[in-house]
């Protein structure tokens, strides 16, 4: 039986070895996170990924999709995380340290801060809208969580979506460096319970 032609651009695939695709996504990530945006090319890419340049744009035709692509698929990694801390039957408090121990030894090397900053900056609008889409999903993960431990009686009544945002935003803290780069209040453990223990005091239940 006469094979059928490859189409034209499409890269050689074997079958026992991870997909082109995600070794591209996976590569690029490492690099936007290690030099930014503007100082990855595309040709970058595909050398580190040992293909041709073609192969990567027959995926990702321009380097906005590709750092599209790499952003929602860190934020979509971080929200499993989030899912598979948050949905654990432990005290909410203990749930709420772990996630932000895990998450600054996960994302330690990475500024989301920059990456969404330079998303602002690099993307089209549609691009932008799709990332920020996948953030919000993040926030909601959090808050749907939020909003069942008030519903407990766990946490005081409020606004699910200001705590959630809050919480992350206090977790951003963990990020900070001293000059020498290293982090600026000391080990992650201790900076997690630093983190829960001062957003605790303003949504736990007194009554």
């Amino acid at each position: 039986m006469k094979q059928s032609p490859r189409v034209l651009g499409r890269p050689r695939h074997d079958e026992n070895a991870k997909p082109t695709k995600d070794i591209v996504l996976e590569t690029a990530t490492r690099l936007f996170i290690k030099e930014g945006y503007k100082n990855i090319s595309m040709d970058d890419v595909a050398k580190a990924c040992n293909v041709t340049k073609a192969t990567i744009y027959y995926y990702y035709p321009t380097k906005g999709e590709l750092y599209t692509s790499a952003l929602i698929a860190m934020m979509d990694r971080i929200k499993l995380s989030i899912l598979q801390i948050l949905e654990q039957p432990k005290p909410f408090k203990e749930r709420l340290q772990q996630l932000v121990e895990v998450h600054l030894s996960a994302t330690i090397d990475i500024d989301m801060k920059n990456f969404m900053k330079e998303a602002t900056i690099n993307l089209s609008e549609s691009q932008l809208r799709q990332v920020q889409a996948s953030e919000n999903d993040m926030y909601q993960t959090i808050e749907r969580t939020m909003q069942v431990e008030m519903e407990n009686g766990t946490i005081r009544k409020g606004n699910a979506k200001f705590f959630a945002h809050n919480f992350m935003a206090l977790m951003t803290v963990g990020y900070l460096k001293d000059g020498d780069g290293k982090p600026l209040l000391g080990a992650v453990d201790k900076t997690a319970k630093e983190v829960t223990n001062f957003f605790w005091l303003s949504v736990q239940n007194n009554h």
